[in-house]
């Protein structure tokens, strides 16, 4: 059936709506896809920016945490390198608070102060224990007034140190208030040892060039005395006048005899110098007595390590001899017998032979210590008093040095150092 006009407008009208209809649909789809798309570019980007951030924060931290880790390193390498100077000073360093305790005191001091590693005192007095290096600390701790180069004599040997040489500065914070006190002390022993050979050597000198002279004139008389009490005939004399002129005899030869030692320890020292055991010396010196120390009950030891050394072999054959003769006469009458001990001790890394000659006699009293090597002066009825003072000649130009102490057993510790060459 034909379509009216009516039907052919109202189809195309129909058509029509459904062309708006679909444009309009493809429309609003394109749209929704459109903000879709741009809603998960926004949320991409939201994401990219905050990982961005996430990255920077654990970047800062990584940097931070390096530069932690860098300036721990540093201050523990700085802390490790103040400990090794500290432990390698050959100086004694104390450090001090204002109450007395001790903050460091590196080996060099314990060594010195004879401490062993493992023990602090609370309070330096009790470190030092000696009165006059305590004064000066406690007098920069009150005064704040630096100490600079002082000597110090210790009483009682440490170690082989019995003179230290002392600085001691006040220490201040950052606001110039005083907490405590740096004390450096350093080791002078070998320096006023070597001044005291200086001293003796110039002594000796003096001594022989003053009165070698004069004894030798003196000698000369007493020899002439002894000449002519010798044309006497003894028995042609009246019986009460014989002990007179044998008298005079007998002490014109012991007076000859304290000139000629007194002669021989005055006397100018020419060394002649070659590479000498010392071992061998102090055996040689130790045979020359053991019979008579076996024949009184006791016997003589010679232990311990020995050095080579430049010196005369004479001389110190007769120091060591004298030195084992003495130490004999001295415990001859001890209990059980005299016991002679000749100790020594090598140092190489000092070059420096230690020998002590050990007697378990009365020993030596402490005020006379200092005595005994004078010339003449002994403490026995028939010695001269030469023969200790020519022992210490005979060490002292060998540039060693000789001190008296206490042995073991009680008795006289005669300790004789020397420099050796192997």
């Amino acid at each position: 059936m034909p379509l009216t006009p009516g039907g052919y407008a109202f189809l195309g009208l129909t058509t029509l709506v459904a062309c708006l209809v679909a444009v309009l649909t493809f429309a609003i789809l394109r749209f929704a896809s459109a903000a879709r798309d741009a809603r998960r570019g926004l949320q991409g980007s939201g994401h990219a920016d905050t990982a961005i951030l996430s990255a920077a924060l654990q970047e800062a931290v990584a940097k931070l945490k390096a530069q932690e880790r860098a300036t721990a390193a540093r201050a523990e390498a700085s802390e490790r390198l103040s400990g090794e100077i500290i432990a390698s000073l050959t100086a004694g360093l104390l450090v001090v608070g204002l109450e007395g305790d001790i903050r460091i005191l590196n080996p060099a001091g314990r060594r010195m102060l004879g401490l062993a590693d493992n023990v602090t005192p609370a309070d330096y007095h009790q470190a030092l224990s000696e009165p006059e290096l305590s004064k000066l600390i406690d007098q920069v701790l009150t005064s704040g007034v630096a100490i600079v180069r002082r000597a110090v004599s210790v009483p009682e040997t440490r170690n082989g140190v019995s003179h230290f040489g002392v600085t001691i500065s006040p220490m201040f914070d950052e606001q110039k208030q005083q907490h405590g006190a740096i004390c450096l002390f350093t080791d002078l022993t070998a320096v006023k040892d070597l001044e005291e050979q200086l001293r003796l050597k110039e002594s000796l000198a003096t001594v022989g060039e003053l009165t070698a002279g004069i004894a030798h004139e003196f000698r000369n008389g007493l020899a002439t005395i002894l000449g002519y009490s010798k044309l006497f005939d003894l028995k042609a004399l009246p019986e009460s006048y014989r002990a007179y002129v044998e008298g005079i005899r007998a002490e014109t030869e012991s007076l000859s005899q304290i000139v000629t030692n007194f002669l021989n320890f005055a006397r100018p020292a020419q060394l002649m110098l070659t590479p000498v055991d010392l071992k061998a010396i102090c055996e040689r010196a130790a045979d020359e007595i053991r019979a008579d120390a076996r024949a009184l009950g006791g016997r003589v030891d010679v232990d311990g390590e020995f050095g080579i050394l430049e010196g005369d072999e004479v001389l110190l054959r007769q120091a060591f001899s004298n030195l084992l003769r003495n130490a004999l006469e001295a415990c001859a009458a001890a209990p059980g017998g005299p016991h002679v001990v000749i100790q020594s001790e090598y140092d190489r890394a000092g070059k420096v032979t230690r020998v002590a000659v050990n007697d378990n006699g009365p020993g030596i009293a402490p005020v006379d210590r200092e005595r005994v090597f004078r010339p003449f002066f002994t403490s026995k009825r028939s010695g001269t008093g030469l023969g200790l003072a020519l022992v210490q000649k005979i060490i002292v130009f060998h540039n060693g040095r000789i001190v008296i102490g206490k042995s073991a057993s009680g008795g006289a510790s005669l300790q004789v150092s020397l420099p050796s060459s192997a």
